[in-house]
C-alpha cells in the first residue's frame, strides 16, 4: 500500500507529541535500515518544524508526503488556512541550492497539476536551508495558477514567513484529510513512467483514470489474461494495442513487460523498440536512477537494464547466432507500425550484416524467431496512428501479410479500431486483414491522448492541420487554448524568450524541427548536427548540450516516443503552404526539390505529426521570415505557412505577453 505519508497529525497534536515519538513513527513508515544521516536530519526538520508552528493554532502536517509521479516524497506539507505549504529541507546548508528550490518547485507544481484537492489552492515551495543566515522577507511571485516561486529561508525565517503570508491570503479553510485523500492522477513522461515501473510502482498509481479516458489499468488486464490464457492453453498469441498519439501504449506495454519480468521472471519479458534515441534513453534514465537509489555504479547498473530495454535489431540478431527459441516468452514490440518491410530488411541484413540468404520483412522474423518455442509465447504489438516516418516502414501490412500467410495457427487479438484509416490505409492491408481471424477487444485501443495533460484534443487539432482541414483545426483548438496554449513568431529569439518564460521548476523544453528542415540554418538551426538523446533529454540546465540552452535542435527521429514540457517547433519550407494546400519538399544539392512518391510525402507529413505532438504543455510554433535575395528562403516559403496557421486559429506572440 502506498502511504500519503509517513506521519500526518494537527498542528496542536505535533507540537505537543515527544519528538522521538515522531521520529518511531517516520521510522516505522520508512520500511529501510535508518542511516544515520537520515534519522539526524529528521530530528532537526522535526525541532526546526514545532518552533516554527508553536504560535499557530489550526492547520496539518504531512511528513514525507508521497509525489507518486515523480517517485519521491517532499519532506513536509504544511495545510494552513486555505494554503498548502511545501517544504524542503536542505539539513547542514548554508546555501539556496538551485536544484534544491527547483525541487520545492517541482513538488509544488506537482500538486497543482495532478492532485485533485490541489487544483484550485495557493501553493507555496519553501526551501529551508538549516545554516544559512536570515536575508529578510522577500515579496512572493504568484503565476497565474497561484503557484509561488519557490522561497528560501534560514530556520528562524520559517514562521514569519508562514504567518505573513496567511495574513494576505484569506481562502476558506481546507479539511486536510479529505484534501489529502482527494486523488492523484498523474500522467509521467514516459522517462518518470519507465522508472517508477522499474521501482515497482503499479500502473495505477503513475496514471489518470478520469472517465472517458481508456483506463490503462483495463489495457494491462486485458494483456495479462491474453498471456495467462496462452500459458494454460499452450498457444502463440499476437496482440495489437492501437492508440492515438501519447495515449500510453508504451506506458502499457512497459508496465507489462516490468510486470512479467518481475513476478513471471521464467517468462524474461522483454520490451523492444527499434526506435534507438528512445532505447538510449530510457536506459540511461533507469540506469541513473538504479544507480542513484541502490548506490551502485552507473555502469553496473546499466547492465542490469540492458537486458529489459532492447533494441529489436539487436535481438533479431541475436536470432541468427544459433536456432535455439530465445529466452524470452512474452515480449513487447513498440511503436510495431515502424517495423521494417521485407525489401528494407533484406537490404540491410545482406549489406550490413553479411546474411546474403535473408529475404524475411521484420515482422515476419520476429514472429519466426517465438515461433520456435514448442508451448506458448505472446508477442505485443504498440501500434500508433500516422507515425510512419522513415524508408522502409511498413506499416501493419507486414504483420497482417505474415500471419494469413505463414501464421495461420497463431491467436489474433485487437481492438475493433485496428482497421481504421490511422492504422490501415491501403486496399491490399485491408485485404489482408480480412483474412486473418482477429478476436476484437475493446480495452486493447487508448483513445485518449496522456501525453498532454493539459490537451486530450492536441492529437486531433494536429491532424487537421496536416491534413488541411483549417476550419476543424480551429474548432479543435478552441478547446483546448485554454489550457494549452500554441502561439507562433516569426522571430526566433522571441520564440526561446516564451519557452523560458513559460518553463517552471525543472519542466524541460528544446526546439525541434524536421529532419529536412535543411534551410533553418541560416537561422542557427542546425538540424544535420545530431543530439545525443539521452543528454539532450536528461541532463540538466547547466549542460550546454541539454534541451534547456537551445543551441541542439531534435529531430522527429530524436523525439518519437518521448516528450518535452514546452516545444518551440521550427518550421521550414519543405512543408510548406501553397495554393490551398501541402506541398512536399526536399532539399537537394542548392535547391528545393518538389517530392512527388506517395510514401515520401506520407514520411514528411508524418514527420509533422510527430513534431506538433510533442508538447506536454504548450508549444510556440516558429515559422520563418525568409530572405527576398536568397533563393532557398524566399519569404513566399514561409509567409503562406504563417497566414494558414492563423487561420487554424492560432495567435502571433506578443512580446508584452510573455
Amino acid at each position: 500500500m502506498l502511504h500519503i505519508a509517513y506521519y500526518e497529525a494537527d498542528i496542536a497534536t505535533y507540537c505537543n507529541t515527544d519528538e522521538q515519538q515522531i521520529l518511531g513513527a517516520l521510522t516505522k513508515r520508512h520500511g529501510f535500515a535508518l542511516e544515520p544521516q537520515q534519522r539526524n536530519a529528521w530530528i532537526e526538520q522535526i525541532c526546526i518544524l514545532k518552533r516554527s508552528l508553536a504560535d499557530i493554532k489550526t492547520g496539518w502536517v504531512f511528513f514525507e508526503f508521497s509525489i507518486p509521479r515523480m517517485g519521491k516524497r517532499a519532506d513536509v506539507v504544511l495545510v494552513i488556512g486555505g494554503v498548502i505549504f511545501v517544504l524542503e529541507f536542505k539539513v547542514g546548508a548554508d546555501t539556496f541550492d538551485r536544484a534544491a528550490l527547483e525541487q520545492a518547485h517541482d513538488y509544488a507544481l506537482d500538486l497543482k497539476n495532478f492532485h485533485r484537492g490541489s487544483h484550485h489552492l495557493s501553493i507555496l515551495p519553501i526551501l529551508v536551508a538549516t545554516k544559512a543566515l536570515p536575508k529578510g522577507m522577500t515579496s512572493l511571485h504568484w503565476a497565474e495558477d497561484q503557484v509561488a516561486e519557490p522561497v528560501g529561508v534560514c530556520p528562524s525565517e520559517l514562521a514569519n514567513l508562514i504567518d505573513t503570508k496567511l495574513a494576505h491570503l484569506k481562502f476558506d479553510p481546507i479539511e486536510p484529510s479529505i484534501w489529502a485523500r482527494s486523488g492523484y492522477q498523474p500522467t509521467p513522461t514516459i522517462v518518470e513512467a519507465a522508472q517508477a515501473l522499474y521501482r515497482d510502482h503499479n500502473v495505477r498509481e503513475i496514471s489518470r483514470s478520469d472517465a472517458g479516458a481508456k483506463n490503462l489499468g483495463d489495457t494491462t488486464d486485458c494483456l495479462t489474461g491474453i498471456i495467462e490464457h496462452s500459458k494454460r492453453n499452450h498457444r502463440k498469441a499476437i496482440c495489437f494495442v492501437t492508440g492515438v498519439p501519447g495515449a500510453g501504449k508504451t506506458l502499457a506495454g512497459l508496465n507489462i513487460a516490468t510486470t512479467r519480468a518481475k513476478d513471471h521472471s521464467d517468462e524474461h519479458a522483454v520490451f523492444l523498440s527499434g526506435n534507438g534515441p528512445l532505447v538510449d534513453v530510457l536506459r540511461e534514465a533507469l540506469a541513473r536512477d538504479e544507480s542513484r537509489r541502490e548506490g551502485i555504479s552507473k555502469s553496473k547498473a546499466l547492465r542490469k537494464v540492458v537486458s529489459f530495454v532492447q533494441n529489436i535489431h539487436h535481438f533479431r540478431d541475436e536470432a541468427l547466432k544459433d536456432s535455439n527459441p530465445p529466452d524470452e516468452k512474452v515480449v513487447v514490440f513498440d511503436e510495431a507500425q515502424r517495423a521494417w518491410g521485407r525489401e528494407q530488411t533484406t537490404k540491410f541484413m545482406q549489406q550490413k550484416r553479411g546474411y546474403l540468404a535473408f529475404e524475411d520483412s521484420e515482422p515476419a522474423f520476429l514472429i519466426r524467431y517465438m515461433d520456435r518455442h514448442d508451448d506458448w509465447c505472446v508477442i505485443i504489438c504498440l501500434v500508433g496512428g500516422g507515425q510512419e516516418i522513415n524508408t522502409g516502414e511498413a506499416g501493419l501490412a507486414e504483420w497482417l501479410f505474415s500471419i494469413s500467410k505463414q501464421f495461420t495457427a497463431w491467436d489474433v487479438y485487437s481492438s475493433y479500431r485496428l482497421d481504421d484509416p490511422d492504422y490501415i490505409w491501403d486496399e491490399m492491408t485491408i485485404a489482408a486483414l480480412s483474412t486473418v481471424k482477429v478476436e476484437r477487444k475493446d480495452a486493447l485501443h487508448l483513445g485518449v491522448s496522456m501525453r498532454s495533460f493539459r490537451a486530450e484534443s492536441l492529437s486531433d487539432f494536429t491532424g487537421h492541420v496536416v491534413e488541411n482541414r483549417p476550419d476543424q483545426a480551429r474548432q479543435a483548438y478552441e478547446k483546448i487554448a485554454e489550457r494549452y496554449p500554441i502561439v507562433i513568431t516569426r522571430n526566433l529569439n522571441e520564440a526561446r524568450s516564451w519557452l523560458r518564460d513559460k518553463a517552471r521548476g525543472s519542466e524541460r523544453f528544446g526546439l525541434i524541427a524536421s529532419s529536412g528542415a535543411n534551410r533553418l540554418r541560416p537561422e542557427g538551426i542546425f538540424v544535420k548536427a545530431k543530439v545525443d538523446a539521452p543528454i539532450w533529454f536528461l541532463n540538466d540546465r547547466e549542460d550546454v548540450r541539454a534541451s534547456y540552452y537551445m543551441e541542439e535542435v531534435a529531430t522527429e527521429f530524436d523525439v518519437q516516443g518521448l516528450e518535452l514540457d514546452w516545444v518551440g517547433m521550427c518550421w521550414d519550407a519543405d512543408f510548406r503552404y501553397e495554393q490551398r494546400r501541402w506541398k512536399h519538399y526536399s532539399f537537394r544539392g542548392t535547391k528545393w526539390q518538389r517530392t512527388n512518391a506517395d510514401e515520401r510525402q506520407l514520411y514528411l507529413k508524418n514527420a509533422y505529426r510527430v513534431i506538433l505532438t510533442r508538447a506536454r504543455q504548450g508549444m510556440v510554433i516558429f515559422v520563418p521570415v525568409g530572405n527576398p535575395v536568397d533563393p532557398t528562403r524566399h519569404p513566399s516559403f514561409y509567409d503562406e505557412t504563417f497566414n494558414y496557421l492563423l487561420r487554424c486559429g492560432l495567435t502571433v506572440l506578443q512580446k508584452n505577453k510573455m
